[in-house]
């Protein structure tokens, strides 16, 4: 048996001889080449507001370019950059959907076709299902809106009540409505306070940037406090009791319009109940009618 002094030896000179011929090989660059690729400028970085656009959004935008004018297709626009989505992936989704609907039913009868079974029920279903399919991103972007401006509803009610405090500390109204939005955490605080810092930078009044905010994302309740906060410049006359009467009835519509879904969910639960109600006395009265048609 080899000593193990010498096994070490060995493998320090076998690695040793390895780093040699690697050094060899690969010999160091020459100074002046990696001086200059050091000292070439960086990239350009990427515009502020213009970030880099991904796959899916790019897909999207040719999609939106070659399908805008096809009868029938409506993106709505409002209640998309309410929640937060871009029309292009918006579009994307739809005709993903559409289009897997569509190839899902005949690739899952390959099996079946193969067995000599007819061509036409699969392409009937995958059709139908396309259908489907192709609407079911608008109706869960206007669910999804719903609640959003339902959200957007209950931050505004608090806002008024904020700036109906800012203004009984004698705070003129523009400052009132930017230290009462800066009091939320919120996404709907969060959109009030970009509209009033956008004021700024275009020099028109808050409630013209709340105007354009209403505009854009379909939110009446919003441009109540707008004509508001206008008429208390104009006039010079003092909002408090109506910002806290605006506020009051927000709240009560609120509450009765949750009043109003609470009493369709429970309606949309009596069939169901009747239903299964029906159902159990089915399986009582099933084993005496056996018997008595038996006997």
């Amino acid at each position: 048996m080899m000593p193990v002094a010498a096994i070490l030896a060995g493998a320090a000179i076998g690695a040793g001889g390895a780093l040699l011929i690697r050094e060899l090989l690969n010999p160091a660059p020459a100074l002046g080449p990696a001086l200059r690729r050091l000292n070439q400028p960086a990239p350009a970085p990427t515009p502020v507001g213009e970030p880099a656009l991904d796959r899916d959004e790019r897909w999207g935008r040719w999609l939106v370019e070659h399908l805008a004018g096809m009868p029938g297709l409506r993106i709505p626009h409002k209640d998309l950059a309410l929640t937060g989505q871009s029309p292009a992936k918006f579009l994307l989704t739809k005709v993903a959907l559409a289009g897997g609907g569509l190839l899902l039913p005949p690739l899952s009868t390959i099996p079946l076709l193969l067995l000599s079974v007819s061509l036409y029920l699969p392409v009937i279903v995958g059709v139908l299902a396309a259908v489907v399919l192709w609407f079911a991103p608008d109706l869960a972007l206007r669910d999804k809106a719903k609640r959003a401006r339902g959200e957007f509803a209950h931050a505004m009610a608090a806002y008024l009540d904020l700036v109906a405090l800012r203004r009984a500390g004698n705070v003129s109204a523009e400052q009132a409505m930017e230290q009462a939005a800066r009091v939320g955490e919120g996404w709907a605080f969060q959109r009030i306070q970009a509209a009033l810092a956008q004021s700024h930078v275009d020099k028109v009044a808050h409630w013209e940037s709340l105007a354009r905010l209403t505009a854009e994302l379909d939110l009446p309740v919003l441009d109540d406090l707008a004509a508001i906060m206008r008429q208390s410049t104009d006039d010079g006359a003092s909002v408090y009791a109506t910002l806290r009467s605006r506020a009051k009835n927000l709240r009560t519509e609120l509450l009765s319009a949750q009043a109003a879904d609470a009493n369709a969910d429970s309606e949309k639960m009596t069939a169901p109940g009747a239903l299964l109600a029906v159902l159990v006395m089915l399986l009582i009265a099933f084993p005496a009618v056996i018997r008595m048609l038996t006997t």
